[in-house]
């Protein structure tokens, strides 16, 4: 399919989606709960001629980005040696499947006895919710290299050495990047229940008072952001996935 008609086929979707929200905010729920686009877009462009949503879109997307990156950076040389090294997914793989079942929600009031209320606890959420999900996809990746193309490249006079810097580790980063698109979107529900718990700024923190004053408004647009915000992550992802598994791993 062309860029144009996929960019067609987006906006074609995204105007549906409106469609239907118009028409059950107009005629199957009440305005003032579920209120129809044209004032939730009004609303919006005030916000950003007050300057105020993008100061709360900057400020979950730091703690995002800072959480992301460690976690991603720790996750994926504990997923390389865990699905190269047998002893060492032994020792790791429980540990990885036991923490993986503690949702980062449940660890908000661990990150506050330990951090405080401050940005550290937020970007230990982050990153307690990104490092598990990157590990398995990092682990299930090299453990899906082809075996034919270690064994050409042993038999061509590689090292092992080589043929992980050369043959697997390419191939495994689609996998990695897979896994860190679904850890995405795990930070981006971290991010708000950490800022609605305790924060002075985020969209979370925005939502929140939105509830707490009715403003029902922004609560949609804060809503609309945080869609709008994960979706053109994930479509980021998406192409880097294609480029590379395009060039290195074309099974995927």
């Amino acid at each position: 399919m062309s860029r144009s008609a996929t960019l067609a086929g987006y906006l074609g979707g995204f105007l549906l989606l409106f469609i239907v929200w118009h028409i059950a905010a107009t005629t199957i729920v009440h305005s003032a709960l579920f209120p129809p686009p044209w004032p939730v877009l009004e609303r919006f462009v005030v916000l950003i001629e007050d300057n105020i949503l993008q100061e709360q879109i900057w400020a979950s997307l730091r703690r995002i980005g800072q959480g992301f990156l460690i976690g991603s950076a720790l996750g994926i040389p504990i997923g390389l040696a865990i699905g190269s090294f047998r002893p060492v997914r032994a020792l790791l793989e429980p540990w990885t499947e036991f923490f993986r079942f503690i949702p980062a929600v449940a660890m908000i009031t661990v990150s506050v006895i330990w951090f405080g209320i401050g940005e550290e606890s937020k970007i230990f959420l982050i990153a307690y919710s990104t490092i598990f999900v990157v590990i398995i996809a990092t682990a299930a990746g090299v453990g899906a290299v082809a075996k034919d193309k270690t064994r050409a490249a042993l038999c061509l006079g590689a090292n092992r050495w080589q043929v992980f810097a050369l043959v697997a580790l390419p191939a495994t980063i689609p996998y990695i990047l897979t896994g860190m698109r679904l850890a995405m979107a795990n930070a981006f529900v971290t991010i708000v229940a950490a800022e609605l718990i305790a924060s002075n700024d985020g969209l979370g923190k925005m939502l929140w008072d939105a509830r707490l004053f009715m403003q029902v408004e922004d609560i949609f647009v804060t809503l609309l952001c945080l869609g709008m915000l994960g979706f053109c992550a994930d479509r980021l992802f998406r192409l880097a996935i294609r480029m590379f598994a395009g060039r290195f791993n074309p099974t995927i």
